[in-house]
């Protein structure tokens, strides 16, 4: 019996583990674009404007004026429309309405587009039994990433006209993680390296760092779900005060961390601070390591994202989060990410010497 992945032994050809390196940066794109389209969705209310969750048949939208008048009945039935968006005709609910339709259209294109791929190289034995398996993991990962994304839109069914900012910082949080993890595979086939023997330099300062700007991505997560933008729009001071009076005044203290807005605020403009700081400090270290050409040059392209980064998230504070630079920003995230993973592969390689 036979299972169409090849064994770790018969490895794939160096032209067939490009071409799936190439299908993996598209699938990267899909999920890059998705994660920005999730902060649009967001920062326009769309997210609650589909009540219902059909993954099977939701991938087509209202066909008729009856089946749009349905839409939109349901939705009136929901604490956003009741106690929010009473306003709103059958035009209006049909302008945020397509927008999270995208949304979820997009996240099932990706799941073809990622599926339809892997079975052929699979057949075709142009994958490798290590490969296969975290392949077909990532596969199963996003399926219960559409079923994270229902959860988080339900809790903002029932009685608030708000998602849960947890369910939301978990949302996002898988979807980096798809990136990431989708993103090293891509290296690992496009330019194959093999690693360093004995120690390899900046090795763990590198992973210390992409796991600062998790953090900072999931705590922007919280930001988002309590509009905790919206306030102290100045920097670098939060009204007259590098700390917010309000920071603690929550019982117990810890809980301020994930549900008081102005600390949430505080703790990700300081995480979002600290990082190109950061970025900058791996960046010299990287200059007086002995580490090849190419990572020295991933980190010094890290290191002007992060700069730029923070830049365009003080732009965002400072202009009330418009759209355009609310999504720019989420987007600016993940080239930061993606940079910092990139540099963190070449680290792998090679040493100078």
């Amino acid at each position: 019996m036979t299972t169409g992945i090849a064994p770790r032994s018969a490895a794939a050809p160096a032209s067939g583990r490009r071409a799936v390196g190439l299908w993996l940066v598209v699938c990267c794109a899909m999920v890059f674009l998705m994660v920005v389209l999730g902060g649009a969705t967001r920062l326009t209310e769309s997210g609650l404007s589909m009540v219902e969750w059909r993954p099977v048949t939701g991938w087509l939208p209202p066909l008729s004026d009856a089946a749009w008048q349905a839409s939109f009945d349901a939705y009136r039935r929901s604490p956003e429309f009741q106690k929010m968006n009473f306003w709103m005709s059958l035009a209006d609910y049909k302008a945020i309405f397509w927008l999270e339709y995208i949304h979820r259209l997009w996240g099932r294109l990706i799941g073809v587009v990622f599926l339809l791929p892997f079975l052929w190289f699979a057949l075709r034995r142009r994958i490798d039994g290590r490969l296969g398996w975290q392949l077909a993991g990532l596969f199963v990962l996003g399926g219960l990433q559409g079923g994270l994304g229902w959860y988080m839109v339900a809790s903002g069914l029932v009685d608030r006209p708000d998602v849960s900012q947890y369910r939301l910082a978990a949302h996002l949080g898988v979807a980096v993680a798809i990136y990431g993890w989708m993103l090293w595979l891509a290296l690992g086939c496009l330019a194959p390296r093999r690693r360093a023997a004995g120690p390899r330099p900046l090795g763990g300062a590198v992973w210390l760092l992409i796991g600062w700007v998790g953090l900072t991505l999931v705590a922007g997560a919280f930001v988002a779900g309590m509009d905790a933008g919206f306030i102290y729009n100045t920097y670098p001071l939060m009204g007259d005060r590098l700390v917010p009076e309000s920071a603690f005044e929550m019982a117990p203290w810890w809980i301020n961390f994930f549900e008081n807005a102005a600390l949430v605020q505080f703790v990700h403009r300081l995480l979002g601070t600290a990082l190109p700081f950061i970025a900058l400090g791996f960046w010299l270290a990287a200059r007086r390591a002995a580490i090849t050409d190419r990572a020295w040059r991933a980190a010094g392209w890290m290191a002007l994202a992060a700069v730029l980064q923070m830049a365009l998230g003080i732009a965002t504070l400072l202009a009330h989060v418009p759209v355009p630079l609310g999504v720019a920003h989420q987007a600016g995230a993940q080239v930061v990410l993606g940079l910092a993973l990139w540099t963190a592969y070449e680290l792998r390689g090679d040493r100078r010497f």
